[in-house]
């Protein structure tokens, strides 16, 4: 599978028309990561989103006094790092290779000036991401609603 169809499968860039996903595709590179291996760690600086094309990445935070909590763990398709496509802060968590996984890199740097140069792409990017993010957030509030009602969060 081309890189053009392995972002097409990715709801970040899945609305994409042709021409967009090849640009897209043109500043994105592979990266493998074996079992338990870091990909970034919370306050690394945020210069890439990462594409699952294999295996599963477990997004988590170290707690004081409890150890890692599992925020999530993503599977094939899903987008982890985005957070750093929209400012300059630190990463605000830890992402770990759940299992040997195989990703798309797309460099912060890169994405900026692709969209710099095409605003049609830009607004169509930034759409998506917002999309994704409100679909996470109502998610987060979904949990933490649960956790209110179980009495886990007061």
């Amino acid at each position: 599978m081309d890189r053009t169809e392995q972002l097409r499968r990715v709801e970040l860039f899945s609305s994409l028309k042709d021409h967009a996903l090849e640009r897209v595709a043109s500043i994105a590179h592979e990266e493998s990561f074996p079992t338990g291996a870091n990909i970034f760690q919370h306050g690394d600086v945020g210069d890439k989103v990462y594409l699952i094309l294999e295996g599963k990445v477990r997004i988590a935070r170290q707690v004081p006094g409890v150890g890692e909590e599992a925020l999530a763990v993503l599977g094939p398709g899903q987008v982890f790092g985005e957070m750093a496509l929209l400012d300059e802060s630190p990463r605000s968590a830890d992402a770990l290779s759940h299992d040997g996984c195989r990703l798309l890199a797309i460099s912060k740097e890169d994405l900026d000036d692709l969209l710099f140069q095409d605003k049609e792409l830009a607004y169509e990017v930034l759409w998506s991401t917002v999309h994704m993010l409100v679909g996470r957030l109502r998610s987060t509030n979904d949990k933490l609603t649960m956790l209110g009602i179980s009495g886990r969060f007061s």
